[in-house]
């Protein structure tokens, strides 16, 4: 009874009723302490400390539109109420207007990096929060960003490098293989991730280090499925090579650049879906030509068939590999413990709707819509209690279910000249893709729309803040008991009446 008790609790914090910071910028509350919008300096230092923060927000694959209703809330909680945002791929551009008689004041700033770093996106968020809530003022915002940015990783690199490589071996038992596959994604994701690591540090492009992981990522499970013979083992190379393409893709913003196009921001999404498809194309270039040296060489592969249903008995062995995949990616990205907490059980829900729809004989597409809008949803309501931001849960969520098994089912069939199949599984993948990025951002708005609270139901804006002094409790008349003085001075008092 204990146990269950805990389980509850812990449900409860994490699916409580306050509500996300990225969900609250409906309409800015009035400050208590406005700034002086006549002071130059310190309205520079507010958009300076609304666009740095935005920056984090927008590296860690924010939508445009959530990090510019962000920044807009961060200016106006100081009193520049009339902002324009302009946020790109990888600008943010904010203009805060001062009055009619002033000049308004313009800042940009340039993002030049993509982050991983989930628990730097959680601590901007706290920072956001105890702006909003106890008005820090902007100087001390600036240094506790600065802070926030320069501080080290929480873990060190080789926990990240063992995160990677546990995610690859979770997600080649979900897919069907056994401890072996698991074992040999294990130790190829580890030496992509390390290699990967040196590569950038020699400064090499983006695009060719995934390509040097898809090389990696196919190249021992071919090694290996035709020497099983001779070591007297048997893999299927299909599945390693899905794992580790799975691991390639998930550092990619898909969520991102579908919830911009959605949202509104056709800018922002075209670049970033353009950064996936050449990502991408890093990835199918490296597991292509390690698939034509082998056929040079003389090597074969198995032919890939349509994977049936999975069996029932099967499903629960393969959503606790979900989970931990999800974890796994978490703890990779450096996640804080209770945003792991959170990204097991957005794992676990969306593998076990996935492979539950599967088994309806419905398509991978259709599972997979259904599955992220369930992560959407959970990692929606996880935010309430505003321990971590919904983009964690979300991207961690559907990270295992990424199409990495039907991008190389499609190449594969490409390479062998059987262009029909392998075009229609390339298309598949793309649908599942977008079919994860579409149901996260329905999930999401679907959890935002449930918890909004009454007050904004009524006026669709959030009260100003008032200061109320705090009434004391009224204490009960306490009689006093009169002695015989006072009680012959009462009845003498009488008399004269």
């Amino acid at each position: 009874m204990t146990f269950l008790q805990d389980l509850t609790a812990s449900l409860g914090r994490l699916t409580g009723e306050r509500r996300a910071t990225i969900d609250t910028p409906t309409a800015a509350p009035s400050p208590l302490r406005p700034i002086d919008l006549t002071d130059d300096a310190v309205v520079a230092e507010v958009l300076d400390l609304a666009v740095r923060a935005g920056e984090v927000l927008l590296a860690s694959g924010t939508s445009a539109i959530d990090t510019a209703a962000q920044i807009e809330y961060i200016a106006a909680t100081y009193g520049l109420a009339r902002c324009d945002v302009d946020v790109t791929y990888n600008s943010i551009t904010i203009s805060a207007h001062r009055g009619p008689t002033r000049p308004p004041s313009t800042t940009m700033r340039i993002v030049r990096y993509r982050s991983m770093d989930y628990a730097r996106l959680a601590a901007v968020d706290r920072l956001i929060r105890g702006v909003r809530r106890h008005m820090i003022p902007p100087w001390k915002a600036l240094a506790t960003l600065e802070s926030i940015t320069t501080a080290p990783h929480p873990y060190n690199r080789w926990t990240a490098t063992l995160a990677w490589s546990g995610m690859a071996a979770s997600v080649g038992v979900l897919v069907g293989g056994g401890l072996l596959v698991a074992v040999v994604s294990f130790l190829t994701t580890m030496v992509i991730d390390r290699l990967g690591r040196v590569l950038n540090r020699a400064g090499l492009p983006f695009f060719f280090q995934q390509f040097v992981g898809g090389f990696v990522a196919a190249t021992p499970a071919i090694t290996l499925f035709n020497f099983q013979d001779q070591l007297n083992i048997s893999i299927s190379p299909s599945l390693v090579i899905a794992a580790g393409v799975t691991v390639l893709l998930s550092g990619l913003s898909l969520v991102g650049s579908v919830q911009d196009a959605i949202t509104g921001a056709p800018i922002t999404a075209s670049a970033r879906f353009f950064e996936v498809l050449m990502m991408t194309g890093g990835i199918i270039g490296g597991v292509a030509t390690s698939l034509k040296m082998a056929a040079i060489i003389g090597y074969d592969l198995p032919l890939i068939s349509n994977s049936p249903p999975p069996d029932i008995a099967e499903v629960p062995t393969k959503v606790l590999a979900g989970a931990m995949a999800s974890l796994f990616y978490g703890l990779a990205c450096y996640a804080e413990r209770r945003a792991l907490t959170a990204a097991f059980f957005g794992g676990f829900a969306g593998a076990l709707v996935y492979l539950l729809v599967q088994t309806l004989s419905t398509g991978p597409v259709i599972a997979s819509a259904f599955a992220a809008t369930v992560v959407g949803f959970a990692g929606g309501l996880m935010a309430r209690r505003a321990l971590i931001p919904p983009l964690i849960v979300a991207v961690a969520g559907i990270t295992p279910l990424l199409p990495g098994y039907s991008l190389y089912r499609g190449l594969y069939a490409i390479i062998n000249d059987q262009l029909l199949i392998g075009i229609s599984a390339l298309f598949a993948a793309f649908g599942i893709g977008v079919a994860l990025a579409a149901g996260v951002t329905l999930g999401e708005w679907g959890a935002r729309t449930l918890r909004r609270p009454r007050i904004l139901a009524r006026t669709e804006e959030l009260l100003r803040p008032t200061l109320r002094r705090r009434e004391e409790p009224r204490r009960p008349p306490v009689r006093r008991r009169r002695g015989p003085v006072e009680l012959k001075k009462k009845v003498e008092l009488r008399k004269k009446n």
